[in-house]
């Protein structure tokens, strides 16, 4: 199916093709920049040289490592949720709230009608785009999870705040197909939190990507897996990039009792740990999964965006994805 999709897009990748979740880690001179804006002592001229400097960092290094489909790092973004929230009519933000380990995020409250004011990432995905010949992956969040990680003050029930939020982000999508954008990813990973709540996420997936002509990936993480397999195949994408190193590879014994019927973006390198992956455990992973899964389907990348990871380390994880996917062709 997928190479069916791919030839109509006109897109020729290779075997076990590479990608990455979407974002990196930002440069100190990024950081430092973007403390300076918040204080108001650089202008926002400043901070988007700055956030154009690291972008074009990462597409050069991501070609230089040979990586197939590129994304651009998400450099102009702190949260993926309260940026796109932040660029949202109908948002306001809100105070603190812990996410994970010691990251913290502006959680943010709908008070109004939510609606799409304008292009959000799509500038950042053309600039990325200019860069390199290689495809470049937009990634957006999607509709279910900006509904789940923001207070809802306005709508009368979740699932209304769900597919307002589902209409409005499908216009984003159709901007950056307009544009010639042929991959998209909507990140959905509180999807696997509410496993009573799949039928509304997989009613908001076919609102943000039905009867449009591009490649769609959603990328799910860290959660309870065992309730959502296989009713999760139903959101209407193409490839699921799911997170398989940190839990130890064990969705393979889900894939093994229901074969996994669409494309895959296999994690085979853990973004939670330190400890970078040699080529040789990468390959072992990855050789795992092809004893369960159709090769034709797998896609190779980390199990997770790489942004919590040091630069080093980050480079060293995105060459042992490639090295696996290499070995494994």
């Amino acid at each position: 199916m997928s190479r069916a999709k791919l030839q109509h897009l006109g897109i020729e990748l290779p075997p076990l093709p590479t990608t990455s979740v979407g974002s990196f880690p930002k440069p100190d001179y990024l950081l430092k920049a973007r403390a300076d804006f918040a204080q108001k002592q650089i202008a926002a001229d400043a901070l988007h040289a700055a956030e154009q400097r690291a972008t074009e960092f990462w597409i050069r290094k991501q070609e230089e490592l040979g990586l197939d489909v590129l994304v651009d790092g998400e450099m102009y973004r702190g949260d993926m949720t309260a940026y796109f929230a932040d660029n949202l009519a109908g948002f306001a933000q809100g105070g603190l709230v812990r996410s994970y380990g010691n990251r913290y995020y502006h959680k943010p409250i709908i008070t109004g009608a939510i609606a799409w004011k304008g292009p959000i990432a799509l500038d950042w995905w053309r600039y990325a785009q200019g860069l390199t010949r290689k495809p470049v992956k937009a990634i957006l969040t999607g509709a279910y999870t900006m509904m789940d990680w923001s207070f809802n003050e306005f709508y009368p029930t979740r699932r209304d705040a769900c597919l307002a939020l589902a209409r409005e982000i499908r216009k984003e999508v159709e901007a950056l197909i307009q544009a010639g954008c042929k991959f998209v990813q909507l990140d959905e990973p509180a999807v696997s939190v509410r496993p009573a709540e799949l039928p509304l996420a997989v009613e908001a997936m076919r609102l943000m990507t039905h009867d449009l002509d591009a490649y769609f990936f959603t990328h799910i993480c860290y959660g309870d897996f065992e309730r959502i397999y296989p009713a999760m195949l139903e959101l209407a994408v193409d490839n699921f990039d799911l997170e398989m190193s940190n839990s130890g590879l064990d969705m393979l014994d889900l894939f093994r009792k229901n074969a996994f019927r669409k494309d895959i973006s296999y994690g085979v390198v853990d973004v939670h740990s330190h400890v970078v992956e040699d080529s040789g455990t990468a390959t072992q992973r990855l050789q795992q999964g092809l004893a369960v899964l159709p090769r034709e389907n797998v896609w190779v990348d980390p199990d997770c965006g790489l942004k919590t990871r040091t630069t080093n380390e980050a480079i060293a994880k995105l060459g042992a994805v490639v090295a696996a996917a290499q070995a494994m062709r």
